[in-house]
């Protein structure tokens, strides 16, 4: 199974990765609003208040697109909250790790193509500061490493151009210089290349292909979670049925191409019209309900 993932400078995909050298970006949801800018900024990344406070003083926060450094500023639901810089004071120490086992299926002077297996997370980040994909590569391709390697955006994810969910299995092209680091993601952010998923989905769908498009934004119950909401930012995802099957139970195999990269885009857009993917935990892929 493979899930949605965008480069880190697509236009259209700012809530799946901020744009680039900025730590994170997101659409500021219901449940945050009148919310301090502090506050907002500590939770969602996961760093301390006083953490939150100083990069907010320094000009580092803005909100949509200005520079807010009033800590005790009140956010308002749909604005645009951007954070240039990783907040946390000690920073991410990026060290090999050859326990991470890294299956590699192409490699060439300019790119490798691994095969992430799903329960792995692709780079460090809130709660994942080791053991990721990331350092997995460093212990087997140490020219990755800064301040030498393809670090042109964040250096916590050197040649990283895209990502898949730490569920999701999928390969993977990650830049082996700084050359074809630009190259790849000029390419993703103009829709160059296709990205092509595989998903098994409950129950069988009424038409053998079809265009979902409905916009996804923030949950308003819950902020890790998206959902399908005219408040969000348009999303389409075509699907074509492979396979159907009955025995033991029914559900369908879906070929999944993505026209925009939202976060979660093909798990809640599939969520929505009744055929969840199964497994997923979050959008009620656990169990089948007939």
């Amino acid at each position: 199974m493979a899930e949605d993932d965008a480069p880190p400078t697509e236009p259209d995909a700012s809530e799946e990765e901020p744009p680039e050298g900025w730590y994170l970006s997101e659409v500021v949801p219901a449940t945050l609003a009148g919310e301090r800018l502090d506050r907002a900024v500590a939770l969602l990344a996961d760093c301390s208040r006083a953490e939150a406070a100083a990069v907010v003083s320094s000009g580092e926060v803005l909100v949509d697109g200005r520079a807010g450094t009033r800590a005790s500023h009140r956010l308002v639901a749909g604005e645009v909250l951007t954070v240039r810089v990783d907040p946390h004071r000690a920073p991410v120490a990026l060290e090999p790790e050859p326990d991470v086992a890294i299956s590699v299926v192409h490699q060439d002077d300019d790119v490798i193509v691994v095969d992430k297996p799903p329960g792995l997370v692709v780079h460090p980040g809130p709660g994942h500061r080791r053991s990721t994909l990331v350092h997995g590569l460093l212990a087997r391709f140490p020219e990755l490493a800064p301040p030498d390697g393809p670090v042109v955006g964040q250096p916590d994810r050197p040649g990283i151009v895209h990502r898949l969910d730490r569920d999701t299995s999928g390969l993977m092209v990650v830049a082996r210089n700084s050359s074809s680091y630009r190259r790849l993601v000029e390419q993703l952010s103009h829709h160059a290349v296709e990205r092509v998923y595989v998903a098994l989905v409950w129950r069988h769908p009424e038409h053998d292909r079809g265009v979902i498009d409905a916009p996804i934004g923030r949950s308003r119950r819950d902020p890790l979670r998206m959902t399908v909401t005219v408040e969000g930012r348009p999303a389409r995802t075509r699907f074509v049925v492979d396979r159907r099957f009955t025995d033991p139970v029914e559900v369908a195999l879906l070929t999944c191409r993505l026209e925009t990269g939202r976060t979660h885009q093909i798990r809640v857009h599939l969520s929505s019209v009744g055929h969840p993917v199964v497994g997923d935990p979050i959008y009620g892929g656990r169990r089948a309900s007939f």
